[in-house]
């Protein structure tokens, strides 16, 4: 489950603790659920285990849902839409809110990535395009279409929209071995005792995640609303190569903020040999955006095709600490020996402790041990 972490420049307001926070007895959530329960595909029931986690989502994690709120608005027309296309129950619209906090950047400690948590080989299966320059499990529309698709092939396998939420978490061997252990039962209170615990808890996490979005605010939790959302923004194509630093310089947008509309760019940049190339902006930039585009277009084309990758690193500096040799600072820091040699001009594999090596790293947050210059 995610830790539901945001880019720093979303974050700016915190829900004080000083807040109210209502405490209900059991017979209201449980007139709810039955509310919910009457209008949902997905069968939903309130439990103990449910309890707990409506109780984490709205007293510990009040601000991360509060942000969800706000996201929201951004992403579940989007999620909505897909649903819709494939006859899936938009109730599964909930899903990227446990799975990743709604951050199309988010990535487990499995190597899971995107807003519906996409391990590689996944991806790969639904053609999502993953190499140096794209993500695609990080962009809403391929992943939610490849998210779709995977569940329906779920729900035509287990008929159960418990259990599809179970082998999403989880995946469908889980869930074959837990049928199978249980001597051939399928329901999901009949076999989740042989689940992990992460998935034996994922339904209900998911339902106490279905119910806070709609009662929020019973639970005096407000929506952090960010500055962009689903009508505020529209989408243009490119035709060639372009960088972010460059159209930030012609639309006036930040960087950091072109880059959190378009998340499957990894290194900044759009390459014109990309089948997908779609760049999403303010609706108030699109028109900008075209009155310049054959000015950017030409500038493209002074621009060597594909960019150099130190100009989308950040260059870093790495002092020698005892017990230190050339492999495990490559190691370490992602990079190859024969790199390493060549960012520091060495001629051999020799370091000494205090020598300073220069580290060419992506665009990202520092790592420790490391002073960026």
């Amino acid at each position: 489950m995610s830790l539901f972490i945001y880019p720093t420049f979303l974050i700016g307001q915190k829900i004080s603790t000083k807040d109210s926070v209502p405490v209900f007895p059991d017979l209201v959530y449980e007139f709810r659920f039955a509310k919910l329960h009457k209008s949902s595909a997905i069968d939903l029931e309130f439990t103990p285990l449910v309890k707990k986690y409506i109780e984490l989502f709205t007293i510990q994690r009040r601000t991360d849902i509060a942000r969800m709120l706000g996201l929201k608005e951004l992403y579940f027309p989007i999620f909505e839409e897909y649903l819709d296309k494939h006859g899936l129950p938009l109730e599964l619209k909930y899903l990227p809110l446990i799975e990743s906090g709604l951050d199309p950047l988010a990535k487990s400690s499995s190597g899971a990535v995107g807003l519906w948590q996409f391990l590689y080989h996944s991806a790969t299966m639904f053609d999502l395009k993953i190499n140096s320059f794209i993500d695609e499990r990080s962009d809403v529309y391929k992943s939610t279409e490849a998210a779709c698709k995977y569940m329906e092939y779920l729900y035509h396998t287990y008929n159960n929209w418990h259990l599809v939420l179970s082998s999403f978490n989880g995946g469908p061997g889980v869930v074959r071995n837990a049928i199978e252990r249980s001597g051939g039962k399928n329901t999901f209170n009949e076999i989740c005792d042989f689940f992990p615990e992460q998935t034996k808890n994922y339904v209900p996490a998911f339902m106490a995640m279905m119910y806070v979005i709609n009662y929020a605010s019973d639970h005096n939790i407000k929506p952090i609303k960010p500055e962009y959302a689903f009508n505020n923004l529209d989408t243009v194509h490119v035709r060639y190569n372009l960088q972010f630093e460059q159209l930030s310089e012609v639309i006036k947008l930040p960087v950091e903020v072109i880059r959190y509309l378009n998340p499957a760019y990894k290194l900044d940049v759009i390459t014109e040999d990309e089948i997908y190339n779609t760049l999403v902006l303010p609706k108030d930039k699109i028109k900008i955006y075209l009155q310049n585009e054959n000015t950017l277009y030409a500038n493209s084309l002074n621009r060597s095709r594909i960019p150099n990758t130190n100009l989308l690193k950040q260059k870093l500096i790495y002092t020698v600490k005892p017990g230190d040799f050339l492999h495990k600072i490559a190691m370490q820091n992602g990079c190859s020996l024969e790199e390493l040699k060549k960012w520091n001009k060495l001629k051999n594999d020799s370091v000494s402790v205090g020598q300073n090596l220069v580290i060419w790293k992506e665009n990202t947050i520092s790592d420790p041990g490391l002073v960026n210059h």
